[in-house]
């Protein structure tokens, strides 16, 4: 009954992932002279640093930075559990600290990356950001039978972070690709 459910709810996503993933990828397309990408989430503390190091290992080829934030309190660790999942990945989150969002920050970013739709709606909101300023990771998953927003796994079990941070690569790895105009792989 539960996956029954889950299906009906992740309906809308699948129908209008491909709608919405050509849109993503039109925005980042466009000519611009971005050199900072910043990525958000909810506590910047597993999901949103992690993509950072993804992106920015892609991107610095191309001059651009990326950072991360998140909307509530600065200064906490990473769990554990993401640490440890994310150093399997080969990314090392033990030093990370998060950074509470600002509006300097969005001001200098040329392009906003949220974990969900109600992430972007947000930041649009309560900062009056441009709407093709602010797009969500999981638009550019190859996938198209996941939901739109990358789950949160703060609190879940290690495989649960080894999905998400699957996911996350595989999402940083389109987006990335379509910045620089190229094709990559994740993992």
């Amino acid at each position: 009954m539960e996956s029954l459910l889950t299906a009906v709810r992740q309906a809308p996503d699948r129908v209008l992932h491909q709608v919405r993933k050509l849109a993503a990828e039109a925005v980042v397309s466009r000519p611009r002279h971005a050199t900072r990408v910043l990525v958000v989430c909810h506590g910047n503390i597993c999901r949103s640093p992690f993509a950072a190091v993804i992106l920015g290992r892609w991107l610095a080829t191309a001059g651009v930075s990326v950072e991360s934030a998140g909307f509530v309190g600065p200064g906490r660790r990473s769990p554990p559990e993401a640490i440890h999942a994310a150093n399997r990945r080969g990314v090392n989150l033990s030093t990370h600290r998060s950074r509470a969002l600002t509006r300097d920050m969005l001001s200098q970013a040329g392009l906003v990356v949220t974990m969900d739709a109600a992430q972007a709606r947000a930041i649009r909101r309560r900062f009056a950001t441009p709407a093709g300023h602010v797009l969500v990771l999981g638009d550019f998953d190859p996938l198209d039978a996941s939901p739109r927003g990358i789950e949160d796994p703060f609190g879940a079990p290690p495989a649960v972070y080894d999905a998400v941070y699957a996911r996350i690569e595989r999402c940083a790895a389109e987006l990335a690709g379509v910045v620089l105009k190229r094709p990559l792989r994740a993992g």
